[in-house]
């Protein structure tokens, strides 16, 4: 008599597939929390939002096809995660998922077994992404629960379900321990954020297991995991150390990556937190450090950088700090002197500038000086693109989760896209950001992003800032002088014909934001050799009387000019603060080296 022996139980691919959009779904839920306790690595209040973006990839992109095939479901997941990857937790969840991936790729459905297999590679996986792993955190919670399924792998006809519930229990024990492994968490009375995430992530993916599809629909539940404290200290500039206070990141795409030297490379250049998560064709880098460039330039050399971004940590502590003034942001046309930024905590979102076939982020991933010597020996002109609404959306959701809400003061729409960028950014919230149109660029924007930065620390709502820069609009002037025509006349924006005649005769052509917000030729100077003395004079002939300016001169590769352009400027107005600045892309890229800038507005009262 023969016995037939039934196949161990197994998780099928639809089944996996519901079970963890129910758990990307619990941590999207869990996300404000998830903020709140967050105070490891950098206490920035944005573990939440990193995890939900990072796993709302997933939900958008592999989670929302039907398939029939772990091994494929699984490998769309992780491609995902590293393509959306937000944060220090978002990356080492994203390599947790490739891990798991790259054991599963070839098994149409997950045993006992299996599933210990491929969650311990992914345990490892996501530990040998960091450079350095610290215990205490989501990497202990994902070890714990990696150990618990490799002990119900080991019972014969082992149940996959029945596993995963003693591995949850693990992983809750071992987020209960994380501030017994770290100073830092037992001090704030919290669990790792992290950590805490992946948990909930867990957790989603139990009421799947329990409840079947309603557990899909639920949103907002509270995990058993959850810290009942009361609110969070307003967090201290103290945590951030500020010779690494960009939150870099970026995406490296190729063939043959080796992740190990990347990270090998990254570590000696002295990148803090550091992640390296991906596979050998999709790499994930997040790091913390004081140049942003030096993180993309490294990446650069194992592959093509691309979604890059770099969130200045400081500014971030400092929404914190600013419960009840509203955040002000602008953009990278604005040319804002770096002291006027941090003086009134004014975020500023990067233009993307593209050059000799790679992009970068204005200013934080290329300086002016940088972008001015790199465009020296180019052989193709220099473009540059508005940022995308994402960029936009990253700064709005982290301010306006501390602050009462955010005023944009973006270039004029006249002549970019930018400002249209940031209204994408901003339409669908419970608070909404007012985005206005200040019809400038360079100087002049940045004189009344100045204005508005100043009028919120000093507690202005969103409509008494709006009426404050209609007013000063149109008393707002701004003024460029271009010494080299070559590049406008490469890029369009003045006829071939004008080139030689303009070298002919000598003239300097001279131009002025108008009233629509377009920049036009207001008029030309004879004056090679004296060029800044006389831009100074046919500015100061053109303003009107008043008690006292605010002045902001820009120069594109030209310091030594734009020093002269300010002095002049001041022998002839009532200077009552002033700034030099180097012009960027924004307008560097079509006016070209040697343009000079000026832009003034009436000082307050």
């Amino acid at each position: 008599m023969s016995v037939a022996i039934a196949d161990p139980p197994a998780v099928t691919a639809p089944a996996l597939r519901r079970a963890l959009i129910a758990g990307a779904r619990r941590v999207i839920a869990a996300r404000d929390e998830l903020n709140r306790i967050n105070v490891f690595p950098v206490a920035d209040g944005d573990t939440g939002s990193n995890l939900a973006s990072t796993l709302g990839s997933v939900l958008q992109g592999a989670l929302s096809r039907r398939s029939r095939h772990i091994g494929e479901l699984l490998v769309g997941i992780g491609n995902d995660a590293i393509d959306g990857a937000r944060g220090n937790s978002g990356a080492i969840m994203a390599q947790f998922l490739v891990g798991l991936a790259d054991q599963a790729r070839n098994a149409p459905v997950l045993d006992a077994v299996n599933l210990a297999l491929a969650v311990r590679r992914g345990a490892d996986s996501a530990r040998a992404a960091l450079a350095q792993p610290v215990e205490g955190t989501i990497l202990s919670v994902i070890s714990a629960f990696a150990d618990a399924l490799d002990e119900a792998a080991q019972q014969p006809q082992g149940d996959p379900k029945g596993g995963f519930a003693r591995a949850l229990q693990r992983a809750r024990t071992a987020l209960a321990d994380t501030p017994k492994q770290m100073a830092l968490l037992q001090k704030a009375g919290v669990v790792d954020a992290g950590a805490r995430g992946f948990v909930d992530w867990l957790e989603g993916i139990a009421e799947y297991v329990e409840g079947g599809p309603r557990a899909i629909r639920l949103h907002g539940l509270a995990s058993v995991a959850a810290n009942d404290g009361g609110p969070m200290p307003a967090h201290v500039h103290e945590d951030v150390d500020p010779a690494h206070r960009y939150c870099t990141e970026c995406l490296v795409t190729g063939d043959g990556i080796d992740r190990a030297a990347l990270q090998a490379v990254l570590a000696d250049a002295g990148v803090d937190s550091l992640v390296v998560a991906g596979s050998g064709t999709r790499v994930r880098v997040h790091g913390h450090v004081g140049t942003p460039q030096r993180l993309f330039d490294a990446c650069a050399e194992f592959g093509h950088v691309d979604a890059m971004k770099a969130d200045d940590m400081v500014l971030q502590q400092r929404s914190t700090e600013s419960p009840t003034l509203l955040a002000v942001v602008t953009d990278s046309a604005a040319d804002l002197p770096v002291a006027i930024a941090e003086r009134f905590g004014i975020h500023v979102v990067p233009v993307r500038v593209s050059l000799d076939g790679r992009d970068y982020l204005d200013r934080l991933g290329l300086t002016a000086g940088e972008f001015y010597r790199r465009m020296a020996t180019s052989a193709r002109l220099p473009q540059t693109s508005q940022p995308p609404p994402g960029d936009f959306r990253r700064v709005f959701d982290h301010v306006l989760a501390y602050q009462p809400g955010a005023v944009y003061v973006g270039v004029s729409r006249a002549l970019s896209g930018t400002l249209q960028s940031g209204e994408t950014a901003a339409r669908g919230r419970d608070k909404q950001p007012r985005c206005i149109d200040t019809g400038h660029v360079c100087a002049g924007q940045a004189l009344l992003a100045w204005r508005a930065g100043e009028m919120a620390v000093a507690g202005a709502d969103a409509d008494a800032i709006e009426s404050e820069l209609q007013r000063l609009r149109p008393l707002t002037t701004t003024w460029a002088m271009a010494r080299d025509i070559s590049h406008a006349v490469r890029g369009g924006r003045i006829p071939r014909w004008a080139e030689p005649m303009v070298r002919w005769s000598g003239l300097t052509p001279i131009a002025a934001v108008s009233p629509q917000g377009t920049l036009k030729v207001a008029g030309g100077l004879f004056a090679r050799k004296q060029a800044p003395a006389a831009f100074a004079r046919y500015v100061a002939k053109r303003t009107p009387t008043a008690p006292g300016w605010r002045l902001i001169v820009g120069h594109s590769d030209a310091l030594a000019d734009g020093e002269r352009l300010l002095a002049a400027l001041r022998e002839r107005l009532p200077v009552t603060e002033a700034h030099l600045v180097e012009v960027g892309p924004a307008v560097g890229a079509h006016a070209g080296p040697g343009t000079l800038v000026v832009g003034l507005q009436p000082s307050p009262g």
